[in-house]
């Protein structure tokens, strides 16, 4: 069986950050976070409650007590990536406490590494901290050890995760997620705002909404009405998503949605990102998956790709610029050269701006390994290769198209060179391209958001001349 590398898996959270530096004496945790940014939530939470309790932290096992391998496991190659990941802490490390998604299978890793101190499943921060008590006890100073507002961040403190529900109540073959991490769970839409505004209180400039459904968000509480401010606030994606639009001028605060799926009620959030006010981006990171209408229902997706062609028009319609991400998966059992061929059909209608892709792979406990007529490694590589090619004739069309345009970007780092790496309003961190800026960079800081004028386009990034700071 063919197993995708790390570069293929989709939407994979950047590498955590950390610069603080802990006192002499603190007895320090280390964190390996693996998988997507709602892991690197469940990071964050998890550190900023050992910091509260006196402890030092560390995004990695140099130098810790103890470290906390936060695992994933939404395909077999990430459960192997975990394992490496598990078994190099063991080396340098030797105490190493095991949660995420991969925990949901404590079996399954003991069998691998017996000597592991402790298994959790997902979000289940409690017992990670009875595991880190039991192997490093705490040790805190009131007087020294004091928690920043916005808790221990692993991203750089000029964008920030803000994760909305846990959980999924779709029920797609290929994936486990909704066995490992349980049906959809929204948080009431108040505590998602007062976190928002404590993260901007602290300068993040940019918030990505995530979740594992984020159009159905509150469907579980049955859309219930919270208290927020002098009024009353529906716990629904268009109303949370119209009330975080509201928390900085759109050239101060990004908000970018991810994870949304393609339903009809996503109409209503178009207009939020077609206003100039609102800090709500023009971009959509949906996944799509496939197009064919026989693969989305061997998949039990819950979309039809006719219907999708004219969602995607009229959102255009209402938001002429308007971004649109997703994922797609290639040799899912039974796939035809007929419907692959469709798919590539369907991006040519479709014209997606950005667009990932992996390559089919059975994960244990996936109801897909049953299926018939498995495709061969060598065709799914094929096929990843010929839609890879449509994708970045496709993206390197569209970027030459943004050549002359004034646009703004937020500037993400600047080398020793003075070379700045930024993004536009187009590029989610880490998954999307990047626009770079070699010359005049002298006055910019990492989080400023600037206008540039594009003057060389790539096929994935751009190059951009600044014509006025923020």
């Amino acid at each position: 069986m063919s197993t995708n590398p790390p570069n293929l898996r989709p939407d994979l959270a950047p590498a955590a950050r950390m610069t603080e530096q802990p006192r002499a004496g603190q007895p320090t945790i280390g964190m390996v976070s693996l998988g997507c940014p709602k892991a690197l939530v469940d990071s964050e939470r998890i550190l900023t409650r050992l910091r509260a309790e006196g402890y030092g932290v560390s995004p990695d096992y140099a130098g810790a007590d103890a470290v906390i391998v936060n695992t994933c496991g939404f395909l077999d190659s990430a459960k192997a990536e975990s394992l490496d990941a598990i078994g190099e802490a063991l080396t340098e490390n030797g105490k190493v406490i095991v949660t995420g998604c991969l925990g949901a299978e404590p079996d399954y890793i003991r069998e691998h590494h017996p000597r592991i101190l402790a298994v959790t499943g997902p979000h289940q921060y409690e017992q990670v901290l009875d595991a880190v008590h039991g192997a490093v006890p705490p040790s805190p100073d009131p007087f020294v050890d004091l928690l920043p507002a916005s808790g221990v961040k692993l991203t750089p403190r000029h964008y920030s995760y803000l994760k909305i529900s846990e959980g999924c109540n779709h029920k797609c073959k290929f994936c486990i997620i909704p066995d490992m991490r349980g049906k959809l769970a929204s948080r009431p839409a108040h505590a998602v705002l007062r976190e928002a505004e404590k993260l901007v209180s602290a300068g993040v400039r940019e918030l990505l909404v995530i979740s594992q459904d984020t159009s159905a968000y509150g469907l579980d509480r049955k859309y219930d009405v919270n208290p927020w401010k002098d009024g009353e606030l529906r716990s629904h994606i268009t109303d949370l998503t119209r009330e975080l639009g509201k928390l900085g001028n759109a050239k101060d605060l990004w908000v970018r949605l991810h994870y949304v799926y393609p339903y009809p009620s996503v109409r209503e959030l178009i207009p939020l990102m077609a206003d100039p006010e609102s800090a709500v981006l023009p971009y959509l990171d949906i996944p799509f998956q496939h197009a064919h209408p026989d693969v989305l229902k061997r998949m039990a997706r819950p979309a039809a790709s006719a219907k999708t062609l004219d969602e995607i028009a009229a959102w255009r319609a209402v938001c002429p610029d308007i971004t649109l991400r997703s994922t797609f998966i290639v040799g899912y059992p039974g796939e035809t050269e007929a419907e692959f061929q469709y798919l590539l059909d369907w991006m040519d209608e479709a014209q997606l701006d950005r667009v990932g892709c992996f390559q089919y792979e059975n994960v244990d406990g996936a109801r897909s390994n049953d299926l018939a007529n498995h495709v061969p490694a060598e065709v799914k590589q094929d096929r990843w290769d010929r839609f890879m090619e449509k994708a970045q004739a496709i993206s390197e069309a569209k970027l030459e198209a943004k050549v002359g345009q004034i646009m703004d970007v937020i500037v993400d780092d600047i080398d020793q060179d003075g070379i700045a790496t930024c993004r536009t309003k187009a590029d989610a961190p880490e998954i999307d391209g990047n626009l770079f800026i070699d010359e005049g960079t002298e006055g910019l800081s990492i989080g400023e958001i600037v206008t540039v004028e594009v003057d060389e386009a790539g096929e994935y990034d751009l190059w951009g001349t600044i014509r006025s700071p923020n």
